[in-house]
């Protein structure tokens, strides 16, 4: 079971590994293990997924999703198939807690009376400096 908050469990027969050679540090090994994990997990169809938190995940990590709707996650940082399968685990609960946060509305402010005024004093002093430079031609 992953769990990402109280509220959102996912189970893990809803997911799919599968190996591969990793490339990178491993020696003799690197040629002869299978030691690059990769998680496949339908987030389309899951059944475990809220669909508020399914529409803001997707929204959010639309590349990761191929066309059938399943999510790819590889990892191969390090040198055995558990800890890159846990890996795999830990950055999707990344991404499902980022999803699962509601996010807060934005208030529209107007800008204070100070910072237009400092914003045309800025702008009346470029203009003068750009005024300066201009001269007759050829003198």
């Amino acid at each position: 079971m992953l769990t990402v908050n109280p509220r959102l469990k996912i189970p893990l027969s809803e997911f799919t590994f599968t190996f591969a050679r990793s490339s990178g540090p491993g020696g003799q090994n690197v040629n002869k293990v299978n030691t690059k994990a990769q998680l496949r997990w339908p987030v389309v169809r899951s059944p475990s997924l809220p669909e508020v938190v399914r529409r803001r995940f997707l929204a959010k990590h639309r590349r990761r999703v191929t066309s059938e709707g399943d999510l790819l996650i590889t990892s191969q940082r390090f040198r055995d198939a558990g800890r890159n399968v846990a890996d795999c685990l830990e950055k999707l609960r990344e991404m499902l807690t980022q999803a699962a946060e509601t996010p807060k509305p934005r208030k529209p402010t107007k800008p204070t009376r100070a910072s237009i005024r400092r914003r045309l004093e800025d702008k009346r002093k470029l203009s003068q400096k750009k005024h300066g430079r201009q001269g007759g031609l050829g003198e």
